[in-house]
């Protein structure tokens, strides 16, 4: 399984959104750029997309920012993977040759896209946002 950037920034976004859920204001995209080392005008876009699939909702004016739209226990990473990538998370990428093993290997990766995808769609944001709270360090 490849994970683009654009992936792996949406995932950190949200993740970061969950973070700050208890704040009760929306996050602008400018902190998160900031927190996340994303490139401000990538994010944007990453962020209208997900704003386009309804796992985030935004508020305009000088307050404003987005939020998530939903619990983040509500959310998986598949949510997020397959709203940026916009792909099948099953799907294979080609067909194979047809030698006598070839059934037999075409099994092997279809158990792993398999277990790919359970552990994608067990894994929470907000498993993720406490286990990245847990890892903030005061000094």
């Amino acid at each position: 399984m490849r994970i683009s950037a654009k992936a792996e920034y949406a995932c950190l976004a949200v993740i970061a959104l969950a973070q700050r859920r208890l704040e009760n204001r929306p996050v602008p995209i400018r902190e998160i750029a900031e927190a996340q080392g994303i490139p401000e005008t990538f994010l944007t876009q990453i962020l209208l997309k997900l704003k386009g699939a309804g796992l985030v909702v935004s508020t305009r004016g000088s307050a404003g920012g987005y939020r998530l739209a939903q619990s983040p226990e509500e959310i998986s990473l598949r949510d997020v993977l397959a709203v940026v990538d916009g792909c099948d998370l099953n799907a294979r990428d080609t067909q194979g040759p047809a030698g006598p093993a070839a059934p037999l290997l075409a099994q092997v990766w279809d158990q792993i896209r398999a277990s790919e995808t359970r552990v994608l769609t067990k894994t929470s944001i907000a498993q993720l946002a406490d286990r990245s709270n847990a890892h903030d360090w005061v000094i």
